[in-house]
């Protein structure tokens, strides 16, 4: 094979037939030549033969392509048409329908189809709710992803999703506002990247970096998040052809890194770039030249890198750490928050463990460090969270990482080993690297399996599988050894539980795994006593293992079995004695015992290798044997379930979810399997069990549950167990009736079974489902059970009737329904020639099963009709004879006998329709000549062109042809019993329809009847062809996959056992009939039915209406053209009930026509929408809230209808072109013109509508004159959207109202008019910057007058100073708003702006609205508006700068500028001046600031002499507020108003201001504190605001610098945050191109550049500060109360560095943490007369150690800790250091050398003979947290050798004989001290494992050193003996039983003798 392989190879990447020039580089994905065609389906052909299963003749192949022809012929005119809605949703719909039969799409047309998605999806001007639709079908398309190989079979576009996202997160980038109908969902477009990324072609990697990276900018941070969100999004991660080196990842990657690190302390950064990398990793892994080591495609440094990034994710609390990011840092992201993926469905463990399993290889095992031995040393490192008793947010990441890992390896494994996964022989994973992944998470695991967290618990039983699948020696002794004392209840109950659920999961490893499969038995009987009514999730948990050892292992007694001919027992020519040896199970138990013995004495995890320990034939005695114990445990299991049936709680009502009910349900799953899998002997004894508890016991509450029990007994073997069965049931029902009167009288509905009839119904219901899905058996008894039927109908009354009725039921469904019969675990032929040893836990080949079905034959047919008749012949009568005038039970209104009979035969009629539905044909009405196609060639246009004036619109539902494939319909349309049944059915009809006449008439009131009978009615609309009521497939579907599930294994396909695999050929030939059931011409009969339910959808009483409305919404989706028909009288009910307040009625009308699917029909439909709408205003007059609650839920929905209509979508003309070959070429002409027909008659049903809409629009202004402002409010916001167009921009009524709305006294109707405002000038300005043009309006196309693209000179080297450069003065040649251009790297062009461009051009249409408006804006409707401005808002929420009334503002001043206004400037100048008044109100402040910044932002749109004049107005105005009118209640106003001004625009735009902000300087006169730190927040706004085009930083720094010791507290904090801006903003990159910078980083590292190298004037300032802090240090006298510069310059300089260090740009501080920082912060801490700064100072120190470092910067901080650990004279000093030890030795767990580890190690051991108490208690925690979170080597070296130097120390210090009494002498002190340094560090290095169980071998000795050694010493050294070894006690309780073991009998002893309690025996 693999010679063959190569040449296959060779051939494909040398053949003839490949242009290196056009296609991707050859089939750079699955080598197979020419091997398959582009017909072919996909490249995996299906794993089950769906097809090949049914039971019944079947379409041929070519119908099916035929149909799909159809489809696609279709969806091509649909879409050329532009009938998106109705016409290309259905035919998607339809081609949805045919993938889902499992047909095969062929490869080509698949593309196509992708390709056509792709386009319609991102179609410009589509509606987008249909655009969903369309991307839904893309979706499905591209699901799997070896349908097409990506880049050979397709290559998608990345700009058209480009392009749309951009919108959403580039808003910058375009002028104008959003097309309005283009508001797409994000949520849809993120998707549709993740499904798209697989398709878009490597090679326009450096076209989409081009494209994306210019935006990057940490200066506006939002822009660096954006760029990820995207990369992340958009580059593709398959691998480029060979050629292309340039493209390979290790080219970009250190690009990446580099931008990594440019955004520090991100979280969002993190998640993202692990995603992306993890990716990359994935779909690099077959790129076979790709180089690829020990650490994957990546290199060591990055692998380093990426752990780091690992460990800060997991967010593991550590010491006292902080968390490793900033909260502050990714509040940044601003509108890339829109670009994350879903967290739920991506969850970041689920990235890391893909990037860690797609970079293993075998060569991992060839080196020291690699990534498993990361992998090793980051499990080893957070070890001690998996335990139980430490829990917290970590446990669910940790315990889902854990997973993911074990899946993905899994998957992994799985594919390569069946060779789905190609992948270059040295990456294959090998058995070496198999075993040391699972022994990695071994340990874990099995702590994490009693987590406390059902989440953990889950995950952790899910890897225990997984694990054990792929190592079962590693794994399953392990298990073993803590399932057996949990199973013989040694321990904890949830331990019991988590023992059952991991054996479930076990099962099927255990069950084929060579000697574990002997322990299966023996675990089944301990299982047992799990089955126990006081505890029933422990019940549900064994039921489920039963029942997962059921499908795996056959319950034959193997002894017993056949033996094989040829004389196969005497193997060896003799037969031995030992043969006989297993024909007990005395073999069995015996070795048991010995292996379970073996497991409790093993030390650690044990590890049994049965395959080499036990012969294979020693084995299958043992196995063998043990079989025998089968029979005892079915007895005793049957006796308990028994039991537990007994003692099961009423059940309270059905469906409730209760744990009772779960376990009801448990059950018939679990015995369908036991059943099915016991021997022929073992069935007989529990048929025979069954059989005598069924017809001794009745237990009411047990019923269900028993009634299933007997129905899997029945499935087994029906006749057999019918023969023991029936005859009971059948006698038990008549004694019932006859001897104890049971069912004589009618019980009150409802109410529960009288005590007498219990019996019966007992009977009744065993009976029923003894008699369904169990085959032909029934015909046997065909007699008896008629007449039992027809005995109990006539005879009995009350409850037990819908029993009876369900009986009927059942019978027919059983004889007419076609499913399978088999539900054996083995092939017929296998159990034929008998079990072997082999057969356990084998699966059968999905494609070579034997089914056994039950199709309907002549005999049963006769038999249903006959029944069926007999019995809804019976109720009709009834029924008719009910209504007459003399009833023969009378209807009196007192008792409720009449309903009763009444209600009992409309459910008997609707049971037995559901019954014998398959045999309804939805043709019947159908006359049979007419074929599908050729008769009438406009079949397909459903709608006729002179329908109702056009507006009509056909429903979505009701384009004709659907297509019907065969499901075994077993009458013939001649048939005698076909005429008949739909005969019979057409009477039923009709009496439903009396009956609800009759009842409306006569019992208005009579609710049960009325739900049954509308039920009924449901029932006949939908169970026609399937039972579509009772939910048949969704429920099949459901249980099916719940029971698939335990068997579901990542990379395998369908590995399920044989009955699950023929579930799933029954559940196909569902969902055949499901897809022929489609919705069917209406009869005259089904309009009366429909119009009926229509009438009750709106009755009074709530029930009826409830009822009635689903069934309406059942019915209509069934019936062709239902909808319009229910419509028309519910719209005429709403309007009548409106007019006169009939509450009741409103809501009923509004429910059906709103909350349903009528509304869809409705706002397509104009006839009805206007009527509706009008209604719906009416409505909110309505005094009720329940109606106005209904209202404003629906308020929405109206609002969409007066939308406007796709005028004009935009496609490819080829992507639609390429579906067309499914047209017959002689179709051709035909096709086009239905085309053109179907177009013009779209065309002219719009303008159509377009007219009723502006008539309805000019109805609805007239409302919003006059009417209440209640109703004026609903009807604004739906005028909007009726109203505003981009041809006609709007109506003069419409403008009319909203601008004068916009100053109406009603405050909420203001809003509403003011946002309408706002959209009117939005649409003027749309359209004068899309030049007028609808067409460049949907393409975003758009032309500003003042834009100009100005060339930049980035080869000048100089050119990014001159650009900054010119930021510093006032006056420009253009201005640039954006912030990124150039930050990151320069691009050859950037958008400017003019400083004096001609205005926008408006063309009439514009001019002529604008002039309406101006005409409006008088002086009065200003100082209105200014009036309200000024009032108090009426909640506090709002009293903040408005942008709304800003932007508002800004639209009616430019109004003014252009002239085209009755007011004038002059006047707003006044107005402005009275608002203002005197300034003393904020609430003046707020109305001014939102004037002044209106005016300031419309200023750069105006001609020069203009804006000259509003500044010359305003600045003045602002200065001297900001000089001396700010208050702390008015500052957040005027701060906004200026980041309105400032923002997003170029610095030069606002000179006047930003000039004088930046000439301010700190005046140490003033005692205003406020004013000079209100003014510094004001620049630091203008700085940030401005970013790094702020130029006037130097002078500002240089004043700050001089005054850090500024007195005041707000300046002084003003201070520090505005320094730190300054510098922030002052970094930039700035390189030339992309390839510049993409070469820079390769050059630099694996890792790229360091960003935010500190610049030596930077360096020399931090340098200075410090200093000058020292020389302060030292003038300030120790103890001094009062501030001094110290304190008060302190407090700045901490401030500066906390705002730096919290910020992504603090790794530019790094270099001073040694030796400029650290000291000085710890002497501040020491600073006790100032809280503040000992509490800032704490706090800065405590983010040193989170900064990340790169690889190798640590030396000095380390070293630098350790020196001052050691040397410090203050112990608050040495102790604050610990804290940082420890969290910077985790947190650089994977970057530091191995010198650094030990010398840290070093020094803290040291610490722990400190001659401070505190600091040697702090030294033992943080050497014990140390050592536990090493990897495994440095930690046994580390523990050997501290572990040797402390029992010497102990040693050699012995306490003296006796004690002198007195002051102990400094010798004494100092042996005290090293006894007690000596304890801690013992003590230390037992608390490193608190968990590991058992422990260590070296720990015992060490305990009992302690013990014997120190436990007596006087003082804290006795003291810490005891509490360690207290402490070791008290984490191991639930391990003890294990960990006693670890110890020698006088060590226990020893450490009795300490603790006075006996604890340890």
């Amino acid at each position: 094979m693999g010679d063959e392989r190569i040449s296959m190879l060779m051939s494909a990447l040398t053949g003839p037939d490949i242009s290196r020039g056009t296609s991707p580089g050859g089939d750079w994905r699955q080598a197979n030549g020419d091997a398959d065609s582009d017909k072919e389906p996909s490249a995996r052909p299906r794993t089950f033969p769906y097809i090949e299963y049914l039971p019944y003749e079947l379409e041929s192949p070519t119908d099916r392509e035929d149909n799909l022809n159809t489809c696609l012929k279709h969806l091509y005119i649909a879409v050329s048409a532009g009938d998106f809605a109705p016409g290309a949703v259905h035919w998607t719909r339809e081609l949805r329908g045919w993938l889902s039969l499992k047909f095969d799409l062929p490869r080509d047309t698949r593309v196509k189809l992708v390709k056509l998605y792709y386009e319609l999806t991102l179609a410009p001007g589509l509606d987008y709710l249909v655009a969903e639709r369309f991307a839904s079908m893309f979706m499905v398309l591209t699901k799997r992803k070896h349908w097409m190989r990506p880049g050979k079979d397709l290559t998608l576009d990345w700009r058209p999703l480009f392009r749309e996202l951009k919108l959403f997160v580039l808003p910058s980038e375009h002028g104008g506002s959003h097309p309005p109908n283009v508001k797409r969902n994000i949520r849809t477009l993120t998707k549709l990247c993740t499904f798209a990324q697989l398709y878009f072609d490597p090679e326009e990697i450096p076209a989409i970096l081009n494209e994306l990276l210019p935006f990057f900018s940490t200066s506006f941070a939002e822009g660096a998040y954006v760029v990820l969100g995207l990369v992340n999004l958009l580059l593709p991660t398959t691998s480029p052809p060979e050629i292309r080196v340039e493209l390979r990842p290790q080219q970009y990657l250190p690009t990446f890194f580099h931008l990594w690190s440019l955004v520090n302390r991100s979280r969002s950064f993190d998640a993202h770039f692990v995603d992306l990398l993890s990716r990359l990793a994935r779909d690099s892994l077959a790129a076979s030249y790709f180089p690829f080591s020990e650490h994957g495609i990546f290199t060591a440094e990055q692998s380093s890198f990426i752990f780091t990034a690992f460990l800060r994710l997991l967010e593991i609390p550590v010491g006292q750490a902080t968390s490793p990011y900033s909260s502050t840092v990714d509040l940044n992201a601003g509108l890339a928050v829109m670009l994350d993926r879903d967290l739920r469905k991506h969850p970041v463990y689920n990235h890391i463990a893909r990037w860690i399993v797609m970079s293993l290889s075998p060569a991992c095992l060839d080196h020291e460090d690699s990534i498993l031995s990361k992998l090793e040393g980051l499990i080893q490192a957070v070890e001690t969270f998996f335990h139980p008793s430490n829990s917290g947010s970590w446990t669910k990441t940790l315990s889902g990482l854990v997973f993911n890992l074990a899946q993905s390896f899994v998957m992994r494994w799985n594919r390569e080993q069946s060779g789905e996964q190609v992948v270059p022989d040295d990456r294959r994973l090998n058995d070496g690297v198999k075993q040391r992944f699972v022994l990695c998470l071994r340990e874990v695991v099995f702590m994490s399996m009693f987590a406390k967290s059902p989440t953990a618990v889950s995950f952790a039983l899910e890897t225990l599988q997984s694990l054990a699948y792929l190592e079962p020696n590693l794994i399953l002794p392990g298990a073993l050894q803590r399932v057996y004392p949990a199973m013989q209840g040694l321990v904890e109950v949830h331990r019991t539980i988590s023992s059952i659920r991991a054996l479930q999961q076990l099962a099927k490893v255990m069950a084929k795994t060579k000697g574990y499969r002997c322990h299966v038995t023996t675990m089944l009987g301990l299982a047992l006593p799990g089955i126990d009514a006081n505890d029933l999730e422990k019940t549900l948990h064994t039921l489920s293992y039963i029942q997962c050892v059921c499908y795996t292992v056959p319950f034959h007694d193997l002894t017993q079995e056949k033996p094989q001919p040829n004389g196969q027992m005497s193997r060896n020519g003799t037969e031995t004695p030992i043969e006989e040896a297993d024909t007990d199970t005395g073999l069995a138990v015996r070795w048991i015992t010995e292996q379970v013995e073996r497991l409790e004495n093993a030390g650690g995890i044990p590890e049994i290798d049965y395959a080499t320990e036990l012969s294979d034939h020693e084995e299958q005695m043992i196995l063998r044997s043990s079989t025998t114990g089968l029979a005892e445990f079915l007895l005793s299991f049957l006796g308990r379930v028994f039991t537990l049936l007994e003692n099961l709680p009423d059940a309270s009502r059905v469906r409730s979810g209760s744990p009772e009910e779960n376990v009801v349900n448990a059950l018939p799953s679990a015995f369908t399997p036991l059943l099915a899998t016991l021997s022929p002997a073992l069935y007989d004894i529990a048929l025979d069990k069954i059989a005598n508890f069924v017809t001794n016991h009745v237990i009411h509450q047990a019923r269900d549950a028993m009634a299933f029990i007997c129905n899997a007994l029945v499935k087994v073997n029906p006749e057999k167990a019918l023969k023991r069965l029936l005859p009971h049931l059948l006698a038990g029902i008549r004694t019932e009736i006859e001897d104890n009167g049971a069912g004589s009288t009618r019980s009150i509905a409802g109410s529960d079974v009288l005590p007498r009839d219990r019996a019966l119904v007992w009977n009744i219901s065993l009976l029923s489902m003894c008699v369904v899905h169990i085959g032909d058996a029934v015909l046997a008894w065909k007699d008896e059970l008629f007449e039992i039927a027809e005995f109990m109908q006539e005879k009995c009354r009350g409850a037990p009737t819908q029993h009876i009725s369900n009986f009927v039921h059942h019978l027919l469904l059983n004889v007419t329904v076609t499913y399978t019969i088999d539900n054996s675990i083995y092939e017929p032929e296998e159990l034929e020639k008998g079990l072997t040893t082999d057969s356990w836990g084998r699966l059968v080949d999905p494609k070579k099963l034997t089914l056994k079905w039950h199709t309907p034959n002549v005999e049963e047919i006769d038999f249903a009709v006959k029944l069926f008749e007999s019995q809804s012949t019976t109720a009709v009568n009834t029924l008719l004879a009910l209504m007459r005038p003399d009833p023969p039970i009378k209807r009196d209104g007192t008792g409720k006998d009449w309903s009763d009979e009444v209600a009992r035969n409309l459910m008997l009629l609707r049971l037995a329709l559901s019954g014998i539905s398959v045999l309804f044909d939805p043709r019947y009405d159908c006359p049979t000549e007419e074929s599908d196609d050729g008769s009438d060639p406009d079949a397909m246009d459903t709608e006729g062109i002179d329908d109702d004036a056009g507006l009509g619109e056909a429903e979505d539902e009701e384009v004709k042809p659907t297509f019907i494939y065969a499901a075994g319909y077993p009458l013939k349309r001649d048939d005698k019993n076909y005429t008949l049944i739909h005969h019979l059915r057409q009477q039923i009809g009709e009496t439903l329809h009396q009956v609800h006449q009759f009842l409306i008439e006569k019992q208005e009131d009579d609710v049960p009847c009325f739900n049954i009978l509308y039920n009924a009615y449901r029932s006949y609309f939908i169970d026609v062809g399937i039972e579509r009521s009772a939910h048949v497939l969704d429920r099949v579907t459901r249980l099916l996959n719940s029971d698939c599930a335990p068997f579901k294994f990542a990379g395998l396909r369908k590995a399920y056992p044989r009955p699950l695999l023929v579930r799933r050929a029954n559940v196909y030939h569902l969902q055949r009939l499901r897809h022929n059931a489609n919705p069917r011409p209406k009869s005259e009969l089904d309009k009366k039915l429909l119009l009926d339910l229509a009438e009750s959808s709106v009755s009074l009483y709530t029930e009826i209406r409830r009822t009635a409305q689903t069934a309406n919404e059942s019915a209509v989706k069934c019936i062709l053209g239902a909808r319009p028909l229910v419509v028309p009288p519910l719209l005429a009910t709403l309007t009548k009930a409106v007019e006169s307040n009939d509450y009741p009625r409103i809501k009923g009308a509004m429910f059906a026509l709103l909350f349903g699917s009528l509304a869809k029909t409705i706002s397509r439909d104009w006839r009805f929408t206007p009527t509706l709408i009008k209604a719906f205003i009416e409505v909110t007059g309505a005094d009720k809230p329940s109606v106005q609650k209904l209202a404003t839920n629906a308020t929405f929905q109206i609002m969409d209808m007066g939308k406007a209509m796709e005028r004009m979508v935009i496609l490819d003309k080829e992507v639609v072109e390429a579906i067309s070959f499914a047209i017959d070429p002689d179709d051709e002409a035909h096709v086009q013109e239905t085309i053109t027909k179907r177009r013009n008659y779209i065309k002219k049903k719009r303008s159509r509508i377009e007219g009723k809409k502006s008539d309805l629009s000019r109805e609805l202004v007239e409302i919003g004159r006059t009417a209440h402002w209640k109703k004026v409010s609903r009807t604004a916001a739906i005028i909007v959207n009726l109203g505003m167009r981009y041809d006609t921009i709007a109506s003069n009524e419409m403008i009319d109202l909203i601008t004068k709305g916009s100053i109406d006294p009603h405050p909420s109707l203001r809003g509403l008019y003011a946002g309408a405002l706002v959209g009117l000038f939005g649409v003027i300005q749309t359209r004068a910057v899309t030049g007028h043009s609808y067409e460049k309006y949907l393409l975003s196309d758009e032309e500003l007058p003042d834009k100009v693209t100005v060339p930049t000179r980035a080869d000048d080297p100089n050119w990014t100073e001159e650009h900054l450069a010119s930021f510093a003065k006032p006056e420009a040649k253009y201005y640039v708003d954006s912030d990124h251009p150039g930050w990151l790297v320069w691009t050859k062009t950037m958008d400017g702006f003019l400083p004096n461009a001609p205005g926008l051009a408006y063309d009439d249409v514009e001019t002529d609205v604008r002039k309406k408006i101006g005409k409006l804006l008088d002086r009065h409707w200003f100082s209105t508006y200014f009036a309200y401005l000024k009032q108090e808002p009426r909640d506090s929420g709002s009293d903040r700068f408005r942008m709304s009334s800003a932007m508002m503002l800004m639209h009616a001043f430019e109004l003014i500028f252009s002239g085209l206004t009755e007011a004038t400037f002059e006047d707003i100048k006044d107005l402005t001046q009275s608002v203002y008044g005197d300034g003393s109100d904020k609430h003046q402040h707020r109305a001014t600031s939102e004037i002044l910044g209106a005016l300031l932002s419309c200023a750069p749109e105006l001609r020069p002499e203009q804006r000259l004049e509003i500044w010359e107005y305003a600045f003045p105005i602002i200065r001297g507020i900001f000089q001396d009118g700010l208050t702390p209640e008015n500052t957040s106003y005027w701060t906004t108003c200026l980041h309105v001004v400032i923002q997003a625009k170029d610095p030069r735009r606002s000179w006047p201001i930003i000039d004088w902000l930046a000439s301010f300087r700190l005046d140490m006169d003033s005692n205003a504190a406020f004013k000079e730190s209100s003014k510094i927040h004001m620049l630091q706004q203008c700085i940030s605001d401005a970013g790094w085009h702020f130029r006037l930083e130097k002078p500002i720094l240089e004043d700050f610098m001089n005054h850090l010791d500024h007195p005041y507290k707000g300046v002084r904090e003003a201070m520090g945050q505005t320094i730190a801006t300054i510098y922030r903003t002052r970094y930039h990159e700035s390189y030339k191109d992309v390839s510049t910078l993409i070469r820079a980083q390769k050059e630099a590292s694996s890792i790229g550049l360091r960003p935010y190298e500190p610049s030596e004037e930077f360096s020399n300032i931090v340098t200075s500060v410090f200093d000058r802090l020292e020389v302060w240090r030292k003038e300030r006298p120790a103890g001094q109360q009062t501030p001094s510069s110290y304190t008060s310059g302190g407090k700045t300089v901490l401030l500066w560095l906390d705002a730096t260090l919290s910020s992504y740009e603090c790794t530019r501080l790094v270099k001073f943490f040694p030796d400029v920082f650290m000291e000085q912060l710890l002497h501040m801490m020491d600073i006790k007369e100032d809280p503040e700064l000992q509490s800032l100072a704490y706090h800065v120190f405590r983010h040193l150690p989170n900064i990340p470092h790169r690889q190798g910067e640590d030396e000095e901080f380390i070293a630098a800790l350790i020196r001052i650990g050691r040397n410090a004279t203050s112990w608050h000093q040495r102790l604050r250091i610990l804290i940082n030890i420890q969290v910077i030795y985790f947190r650089r767990l994977f970057l530091m050398s191995e010198r650094q580890q030990q010398l840290m190690f070093d020094c803290v051991a040291a610490m722990l003979g400190d001659v401070q108490l505190e600091v040697r208690m702090g030294a033992a925690t943080t050497l014990s947290g140390m050592i536990r979170c090493s990897p495994v080597g440095l930690r046994n070296r580390i523990v050997e050798s501290l572990k040797e130097e402390f029992k010497k120390t102990l040693a050699k210090n012995p306490l003296p004989k006796r004690r002198n009494p007195g002051t102990p002498t400094p010798e004494q002190n100092k042996l005290i001290l090293t006894r007690h340094a000596a304890v801690l560090g013992l003590g230390a290095l037992i608390q490193a494992f608190p968990y590991s169980s058992p422990p260590p071998a070296w720990l015992p000795d060490l305990l009992a050193t302690l013990a014997r050694k120190a436990a007596v010493d006087p003082g804290m050294v006795g003291k810490s003996v005891k509490s360690i070894l207290a402490d070791f006690k008290k984490t191991r309780q639930d391990t003890w039983h294990v960990d006693v073991k670890a110890f020698e009998q006088e060590q226990l002893e020893d450490l009795e003798g300490v603790l006075w309690k006996s604890y340890f025996a």
